[in-house]
């Protein structure tokens, strides 16, 4: 089975960065909606035009900048009606002039249909506007010109349908993003999503709420020197993040400014922070069972392991594997937890075990150019997927010596940007790619090659 998210393009810069599932059954039913009067639109985009224009002028002086919600009362998880927040792949040398993304942002938001009554949308409940529980949601990052948005589809295996359900202006352009069910403030688990930018504040999202015009709280802060506010978090593009299942206030997030840090959710600050790398780092994920293990990878070429119970010095039994080229990619193996792959900027893949430092179980030139996707399968022993910036999907099968090629295959998106396994079926991949459609949602079953090399029945069996 294979669904395409279709978009119309006329625009120079259009593609989809990252991409995300969440759980069947998280989603509440009927999402709230937020209704602004005319008025208070108006007075929106009046306000957030000044505040982009003041925090301009503040931008070539340094002296100003915005303050991070969390310096605010913590119960954000209800959104205020108050007004927005003022490759190289993905350009970093431009990100500063994010002015014009924000302006362009808002007036898509507010000014598309002055005269349209928002209360006439609450009396007509379309069933597709109905999440069920047997839909995951799919989280896309889109960058479209100088606009990005975090699109919320409807995807149902079941019934072969994806659509796009609901969607949230961004402030930037999306690098990274995490699901996250930790609501900061309520007795109740949330359905939020975490998003990481060029610009270094982390905004939070309540996937529950549309039509939100600002993100339930943010992360960090560049500190307001008129309000004798000190700066605190990143200072830099925000490239990964990763949440701690097993301790869920914790989200850890690796940044250009050459550090690691990992946010107490619930008090909004950094926890710990850790700044012993030599470049910027591009790739995190904690274990999924032994919750202090964080795996980060470097564009220094290192791969480091820490313990994050080590708070006051976390490089105190730090265990490092060192190779050629910049690290984009660490995953944890499901099924052997000791283990993890590594994916680089030339397309090398190398495998390891936590438990033997400096030396890799084994390693192959995976794909011609940088390697933007990794997924084991959870369900099938020796399963690997891969994508790269060369838009070539790649299925392998791997053990404890060696590793082989099972298929490949070219979806004709151009630059493949990224990939993600769905919750419940991992035999179904999302992709964000460059072309339209920008972004698939594929089952590998479909690959006779797959089926006859892991000895999996058919879909249609």
């Amino acid at each position: 089975m294979e669904e395409e998210i279709t978009t119309e393009t006329e625009s120079s810069v259009n593609f989809v960065p990252v991409i995300c599932f969440v759980k069947r059954g998280i989603a509440k039913e009927r999402p709230e909606k937020i209704v602004l009067t005319q008025e208070e639109l108006a007075r929106v985009i009046k306000e957030t035009k000044s505040q982009i224009a003041g925090a301009d002028e503040s931008d070539a002086s340094g002296d100003e900048d915005e303050d991070s919600a969390s310096d605010a009362d913590m119960d954000t998880a209800e959104p205020t009606e108050g007004p927005a927040p003022t490759s190289d792949e993905f350009n970093f040398d431009a990100y500063d002039n994010e002015g014009d993304v924000r302006v362009a942002n808002i007036a898509n938001i507010a000014e598309v249909d002055p005269d349209h009554d928002l209360e006439d949308e609450e009396d007509s409940e379309a069933e597709d506007e109905i999440i069920k529980p047997t839909d995951n949601l799919l989280l896309v990052g889109h960058v479209a010109d100088d606009a990005a948005s975090l699109e919320v589809w409807i995807f149902n295996e079941e019934e072969e349908s994806l659509y796009t359900h609901h969607e949230f202006i961004l402030p930037s352009f999306p690098l990274c993003i995490e699901w996250l069910n930790h609501d900061p403030g309520s007795e109740t688990a949330g359905n939020l999503c975490a998003v990481g930018f060029m610009d270094p504040i982390i905004t939070i999202w309540d996937l529950d709420i549309q039509d939100l015009i600002e993100p339930t709280f943010k992360l960090g802060s560049k500190g307001n020197r008129k309000k004798n506010k000190a700066a605190y978090g990143h200072k830099d593009a925000v490239l990964d993040l990763s949440w701690n299942k097993q301790f869920p206030h914790i989200l850890a997030s690796g940044s250009v400014d050459q550090s690691v840090i990992l946010w107490d959710l619930d008090e909004g600050k950094p926890h710990t922070t850790i700044t012993s790398f030599k470049e910027k780092v591009q790739s995190i994920e904690f274990h999924s069972v032994d919750a202090q293990s964080l795996l980060t990878g470097c564009a220094d070429g290192r791969v480091r392991l820490y313990d994050c119970r080590n708070s006051e010095s976390p490089d105190e039994g730090l265990v490092k594997w060192k190779i050629h080229g910049e690290i984009e990619k660490v995953v944890w193996n499901p099924i052997d937890l000791d283990n993890f792959i590594v994916g680089t900027s030339d397309g090398q893949l190398h495998y390891a075990d936590r438990r033997k430092p400096k030396e890799f179980i084994w390693s192959t030139k995976g794909h011609n150019e940088e390697i933007s996707g990794l997924c084991f399968n959870p369900e099938k022993k020796g399963l690997l997927t891969s994508t790269s910036t060369d838009g070539i999907l790649k299925v392998w099968k791997f053990d404890e010596s060696s590793i082989s090629q099972v298929y490949e295959h070219d979806f004709d998106m151009g630059i493949l940007h990224c990939m993600r396994q769905c919750p419940e079926d991992p035999y179904t991949l999302a992709f964000g790619g460059a072309k339209v459609p920008r972004c698939r949602v594929f089952n590998i079953k479909n690959f006779e090659a797959v089926r006859r090399a892991f000895d999996i029945p058919s879909i249609l069996e």
